[in-house]
């Protein structure tokens, strides 16, 4: 039996693609985050099933955080981190310093809503008083 060629793909759904290179832990979570508008394709939003193809950039938020990224090369199976790291090009931007994360005011989780009085004091705080 004569063996068949395998050609790369030319194009990739963009949540397959984003699981293979590792920038979502599970498939179902990159496709969550494509339904969230949380992944844009050239600029668009995407659907989980739009595809890529090599040069496309893929910007995603995840977590307060951008990440952009160009596809390099398309690949439909997870591989590692290394074969990863050559299937796109990132260009995100480097993240906030740690003090300007921590100088930012955080309510406990489950705390509700903030009341009248802290609603006052986080935006004199932050310089949005009314006086």
């Amino acid at each position: 039996m004569p063996q068949r060629e395998q050609s790369a793909p030319t194009q990739a759904r963009v949540d397959s693609w984003t699981w293979s290179v590792r920038l979502f832990p599970t498939r179902s979570a990159a496709a969550d985050a494509c339904r969230g508008g949380h992944v844009r394709v050239n600029g668009a939003t995407a659907k989980p099933a739009q595809p890529v193809r090599p040069g496309d950039e893929v910007r995603i938020r995840v977590g307060g955080i951008e990440r952009i990224v160009v596809v390099e090369r398309i690949v439909t199976k997870r591989v590692g981190a290394p074969i990863a790291a050559q299937c796109l090009i990132d260009r995100s931007p480097p993240p906030p310093p740690k003090e300007v994360l921590a100088a930012m005011p955080r309510r406990d989780r489950g705390a509700g809503r903030p009341t009248k009085r802290e609603r006052r004091e986080t935006d004199r705080l932050l310089g949005r008083d009314e006086n």
